[in-house]
């Protein structure tokens, strides 16, 4: 849990922004020290003091760090990101992930065409990775799913991408 702000007799971050007096059962002590003002600050921007203190409130004691800190992590992604939030980071992560994962099954697949002219042999070694082959109507030859080749077709977006 966060150092409080009691011990060293300074008002936490939420207080001081505030400008209020740091009582000792302060609700946003233990998670907005004053060593993070700008913790508070986005938080207190997105959510509003009043919403995060009955938040904290409402949540289980041994949850509430983990709640403070997500809010914390959604306000910075918000002021960024106003629309999409962390979303929009998650989305173009998720694209990411996809782009790469078809490269891969492309570089897989150029593996074993090379292996294939190479050995001149008709048994194929088993698709490595994931089952992204598919089996032809000869029975010897693998080729990669077509449909991972077509390109991403996004909503207009700069990114490229949609949610």
């Amino acid at each position: 849990m966060a150092s409080s702000s009691h011990s060293s007799n300074f008002p936490c971050a939420a207080c001081k922004f505030l400008r209020r007096k740091c009582m000792p059962d302060c609700v946003f002590a233990p998670y907005f020290p004053p060593e993070e003002p700008q913790k508070f600050i986005n938080v207190h921007k997105i959510f509003g003091a009043s919403n995060v203190s009955k938040l904290i409130n409402e949540v289980a004691p041994h949850q509430r760090e983990d709640a403070v800190n997500s809010l914390a992590y959604e306000a910075e992604a918000r002021l960024k990101d106003p629309v999409y939030g962390c979303v929009g980071a998650i989305s173009i992560l998720q694209r990411q992930v996809l782009r790469l994962q078809r490269e891969l099954d492309a570089i897989h697949a150029d593996l074993i065409r090379y292996a294939t002219a190479t050995c001149n042999c008709n048994e194929m070694p088993p698709p490595m990775g994931r089952n992204c082959f598919h089996h032809n109507s000869s029975g010897n030859i693998y080729h990669p799913n077509p449909h991972w080749n077509e390109p991403y077709e996004g909503n207009g977006r700069a990114d490229g991408g949609s949610l």
